[in-house]
């Protein structure tokens, strides 16, 4: 006997269809799983085995084959537990075989028969939405995720409850959802920065304009605090935007239970420590790293020099084309990765440059190493490059600064402007921009980035032109001197 269920292997995002095929025959009892399965995969004969067995169905005594189709494409996880279950109980009979074929399945079964949620659920329903099936039987806590792919979801809890409904005995019980919904998320304000004025503007202009941005300076002095108030000054997600990323974050694992759908700009602060498989991604699969993570969104980088070249060095590519391709024997996984880059660095080793307040103790071949750690390549890629001082006294005698529900209009303001009717920069602009790049001197992306965070400028003074002094502000945000020399 033998029967067909479907189900999806994710190569990155990308859901490939996967048809498992049960085959019984009358031998010696044994069961063999074929197809380029994985670890994870091959142990599913044990969780399938137990689990048909506790929902009190019948194992068959016969030689059982199942094969992952097409076979030179590696399947990875758990997953693949329901849909290789539902194949073998349809070519034993047990349920109908010309129903399981109708549906995708995906999920992980445990010992007891429970049907455990597995990530990537988003990705495999709209990869069988795509294909014309539009069932999809998951594990019921994975209902709300699968029903952003628009094709109905089947939901069950436990495996007894799969084979009532393919046996049309009884429809799974609705899925309820879990009991109250998470708190939103409180982000941190830009009313908690006292002074910094220039820094707050260049964190409005990197919100309204999408430009990477460096903070430098002395430790103490509010660098990664800014960083991390940037989400509150940027938009919500479009529709089509927070699917793309709730992909992302269901592939990935990192989906939170309660939150089926990510609204808001993400936000990742990954350790200085972290690799570079963490950071763009990879291992089996592979999975996205943190680059990914931050699609649409924020990736903090706290203490830049601190990493790995190598790791700073990989997200030169995302930088530029917003994707991260990652090369396996098996094909190539892309991941989206179009991000705003927030770096925050020291003057040097010790910390003590540039504070008045300390006396720099590194010599200027330590300085020197602790420089070479950033490339030009990558320095070159921060739009806006901010030297944070120590504030004084009487700027931390305020009570609160600016709030980001104050800033936000206008960065929504300026974001509208950019997109329907972007400034045109006048002739003396042009100018100024043309002596700045024999004298300062700017590579051809510097000038390209110069141009857009003076049109930027522009758009935040409700200007229809880029004026003299809007370039003239997105120079002062070029590489200081303490940093590129």
């Amino acid at each position: 006997m033998l029967a067909h269920s479907i189900t999806y292997a994710l190569i990155g995002l990308e859901p490939r269809r996967v048809e498992v095929e049960a085959h019984l025959q009358s031998a010696i009892p044994s069961f063999a799983i074929v197809g380029l399965a994985d670890r994870a995969c091959q142990e599913a004969k044990e969780r399938v085995r137990s689990g048909i067995a506790s929902a009190e169905l019948e194992w068959p005594r016969r030689r059982i084959t199942v094969n992952l189709a097409p076979a030179e494409l590696r399947k990875v996880g758990s997953g693949f537990d329901l849909p290789i279950a539902l194949a073998i109980l349809g070519a034993s009979g047990q349920i109908p075989r010309e129903r399981v074929i109708e549906h995708a399945a995906f999920g992980e079964l445990a010992l007891d028969g429970r049907i455990r949620p597995v990530g990537g659920v988003l990705a495999v329903a709209e990869g069988a939405r795509a294909e014309g099936l539009e069932r999809i039987v998951c594990a019921a806590e994975s209902t709300p995720e699968a029903e952003l792919a628009s094709v109905e979801v089947v939901p069950v809890s436990h495996l007894a409850e799969a084979v009532a409904y393919f046996r049309g005995e009884r429809d799974p019980p609705p899925y309820g959802g879990r009991n109250g919904l998470p708190p939103e998320p409180v982000l941190p304000d830009l009313a908690d920065v006292l002074g910094q004025e220039r820094a707050r503007r260049a964190l409005e202009l990197a919100a309204a304009g999408g430009h990477n941005m460096l903070f430098a300076g002395p430790p103490g002095t509010g660098k990664t605090m800014l960083g991390r108030r940037l989400p509150s000054v940027l938009p919500p997600l479009s529709r089509e935007e927070a699917i793309e990323v709730t992909r992302i974050h269901s592939v990935a694992g990192v989906l939170h239970p309660q939150q089926p759908l990510v609204s808001a700009a993400p936000f990742r602060a990954p350790h200085h420590s972290a690799s570079v498989a963490a950071i763009v991604g990879g291992g089996p699969g592979p999975r996205p790293g943190e680059a990914s993570l931050a699609h649409h969104g924020v990736l903090l980088l706290d203490e830049l020099p601190e990493f790995a070249r190598s790791a700073l060095e990989a997200l030169r590519q995302p930088l530029e084309d917003g994707t991260i391709s990652i090369a396996r024997a098996g094909g190539r996984a892309l991941f989206p990765a179009r991000f705003q880059l927030v770096g925050t660095m020291n003057l040097c080793p010790c910390g003590g440059r540039g504070d008045p307040a300390a006396e720099c103790s590194c010599s200027p071949q330590r300085i020197g190493a602790f420089r070479d750690k950033l490339s030009r390549a990558l320095i070159d890629r921060f739009d806006l490059v901010v030297t944070v001082p120590r504030p004084r006294a009487h700027e931390l005698e305020v009570e609160r600064g600016e709030a980001s529900a104050e800033v936000l209009p206008r960065v929504l303001a300026a974001r509208d402007r950019l997109a329907h009717a972007p400034p045109v920069r006048t002739d003396a602009a042009d100018e100024l921009l043309s002596r700045a790049v024999e004298r300062v001197p700017l590579s051809a992306r510097g000038r390209a980035r110069v141009a857009r965070v003076a049109a930027t400028a522009a758009a935040l003074a409700r200007s229809e032109r880029v004026e003299v002094e809007h370039v003239a502000e997105a120079l002062a945000y070029r590489t200081p001197r303490e940093i590129a020399s």
